[in-house]
């Protein structure tokens, strides 16, 4: 072992039965104490108040306010300490409360940058697996061999020599400048996203564009922190967009339909539509794709390609109250005036039906079994769906109709049979 870590567990080994360690434990739980301590109070008072573009900075300083603040207990417990005893097991605490403040620390910013699935939680336990593996080689003064064993296993790139260990020290800094990239550009998202000044769809456009810029940037100091020369990347980045271009053709011109609808605001979230036969709202407004939520719940991802290619009916695009238009047949022995007043009356009193436009009631022409009319109402949410409001409205009609004598007619048809033996024909109603 070296000198520090043997020296570490050569003095818990002596002090084991002794009072020094009971003094480090009292200094141990004290810290930890005074860390529960402050996390509820920030979490009960500070946090439950604060407003809400405070609360996702407020929220991260809570994920490492109880390790962090133990951490500085302990610290200051070992210095007063040390004065006149060993302090090995402090040593050791510190070590173990600044890995999980640093676990904490990187869950809390992939849940930050990234919606909640099962990729991110894979994420989260490989990242603690590895730092707990970490923290374990290194307290066992195993971490400087590994290192070395990591360093002697390299191979030739060219004219350069390349180890393991310097591949790892590479995606360990691209990773952790990608991660600063990310947050940033979620921070410059929520607040773009509460501009209200700024059009929605242009709101949309902006996040992605400084995503994927920073992302970009990121990666690009990355490489050149590894030693990577970024020049060399010219000819390989000309090749893989010729190869994108042929092979992710659908791809690419998804991604560009979506900023062109994005940009030309022909269609919004919120809007009711009519897209390749599917009728609803759009939930999702994505670069590569749209979401559509039908009116029975289901939803449709449709490729931006489809919005460009072919033609939408946008049933809000103006003016967001649709129309609906509802069939009646009365009889013709029924008052006919009394019937269209009847039915206005009917829509009338639904709440969902605007008053301006007024319901109208109109004759549409006279049938083989009786009058045709047609009642026109308009409504303010076509999203909402209108089958559950023609059912209300129609039995509403039929209760007027039954206590007023008005009769909805059958279908009249008239069958003669000829060549029998008696000569009169018969006819029948059905």
């Amino acid at each position: 072992m070296n000198n520090e870590m043997g020296q570490v567990w050569q003095e818990l080994l002596a002090d084991i039965t002794t009072t020094v360690v009971a003094w480090q434990l009292l200094v141990i739980l004290a810290s930890l104490l005074l860390a529960w301590s402050l996390n509820g109070l920030l979490r009960s008072h500070v946090l439950k108040h604060a407003p809400e573009n405070w609360k996702i900075g407020i929220g991260g300083i809570n994920r490492i306010l109880f390790p962090l603040t133990s951490l500085l207990g302990v610290y200051v417990g070992r210095f007063i300490l040390s004065h006149w005893q060993h302090t090995g097991l402090l040593k050791l605490a510190a070590t173990l409360l600044l890995a999980m403040a640093l676990i904490r620390l990187v869950v809390y910013a992939l849940r930050y940058i990234f919606a909640p699935s099962g990729w991110v939680r894979t994420m989260e336990n490989t990242i603690a697996s590895m730092v707990w593996i970490i923290l374990a080689l290194y307290l066992s003064d195993l971490l400087p061999e590994m290192v070395e064993a990591l360093k002697d296993i390299s191979f030739s790139v060219g004219k350069h020599q390349v180890s393991v260990l310097l591949i790892l020290q590479a995606l360990f800094i691209v990773l952790v400048t990608l991660m600063i990239a990310l947050s940033g550009s979620r921070f410059l998202e929520n607040k773009l996203m509460r501009a209200e000044q700024i059009n929605m769809n242009l709101r949309v456009v902006l996040s992605k564009l400084i995503r994927v810029s920073l992302a970009l940037i990121a990666l690009l100091l990355a490489l050149s922190a590894v030693g990577i020369d970024i020049t060399l990347l010219s000819v390989f980045g000309g090749a893989l967009g010729v190869g994108l271009g042929f092979g992710l053709q659908k791809i690419a011109s998804n991604y560009v339909s979506g900023f062109i609808i994005l940009l030309d605001e022909s269609v919004h979230m919120g809007d009711v539509i009519t897209v390749d036969g599917h009728y609803g709202v759009i939930s999702i407004l994505r670069a590569r794709y749209m979401v559509l939520r039908k009116l029975d719940g289901t939803e449709v991802v449709i490729p931006n390609e489809v919005l460009i290619t072919n033609a939408v009916i946008n049933h809000s695009f103006t003016d967001r109250k649709a129309r609906v238009q509802m069939p009646v047949q009365v009889s013709y022995e029924s008052p006919l005036e009394l019937a269209m007043q009847l039915m206005q009356k009917a829509a009338d009193n639904h709440p969902r039906v605007l008053i301006e436009p007024a319901p109208s009631v109109l004759i549409k022409g006279f049938g083989e079994s009786g009058i045709d009319l047609g009642l026109t109402i308009w409504i303010p949410d076509p999203e909402e769906g209108s089958a559950a409001l023609q059912s209300a409205i129609y039995l509403e009609i039929w209760r007027a109709f039954q206590q007023h004598g008005i009769s909805i007619p059958y279908p009249q048809r008239e069958v003669r049979i000829l060549g029998s033996n008696n000569s009169a024909g018969a006819s029948a109603a059905g």
